[in-house]
């Protein structure tokens, strides 16, 4: 009698069984995700903005400038992750391999969605730092590549991997 009970319950309401279901499940929240893409991008965009501002003012070749851009974008993605880490008296090796769990996948999915768009973008690793192509080229890499890192990031948090490596630390 007490399990029919119980399933009448969950027939009658099934958000209270998918609660009780959610909360033994592995997962991660959708805002969650977000943030730990939030906190990638920063990186990312300030390497990426400086390595092609610098490449492209120095008039460097497409191959180059879009190498810098990577560089920089790992470089300061990183060390975001890093000094916030170091900051909680973590020493630097392991620091530094936090970091590198928490933030290796994200930033290189990162890179390879904003760079295939401005590669592919026609004209934009032609154009200089006055142009609106440059510009429209590069954001608009960011901002396509937050929306597939995004649910990367959720699902590499809800497997205890990524920026969830990172949370022991806050």
């Amino acid at each position: 009698m007490e399990h029919d009970t119980h399933r009448t319950d969950a027939t009658h309401h099934p958000a209270a069984h998918e609660d009780d279901h959610a909360s033994r499940a592995p997962g991660a929240s959708w805002s969650t995700a977000v943030k730990a893409t939030l906190h990638c991008l920063t990186g990312c965009v300030v390497g990426e903005i400086l390595g092609m501002a610098i490449g492209t003012a120095l008039l460097w070749g497409n191959v180059p400038t879009m190498a810098l851009a990577i560089t920089l974008a790992f470089l300061f993605g990183y060390s975001f992750t890093l000094f916030a880490v170091l900051r909680t008296g973590l020493g630097l090796r392991s620091a530094i391999k936090v970091a590198l769990a928490a933030d290796t996948v994200s930033i290189s999915v990162m890179e390879l969605v904003d760079n295939a768009i401005i590669a592919l973008t026609p004209g934009a690793m032609d154009a200089h730092l006055s142009d609106g192509l440059f510009w429209s080229a590069l954001l608009g890499g960011f901002a396509v590549a937050f929306l597939i890192t995004t649910p990367v990031n959720k699902w590499m948090i809800g497997r205890g991997k990524g920026h969830a490596v990172v949370h022991a630390y806050h």
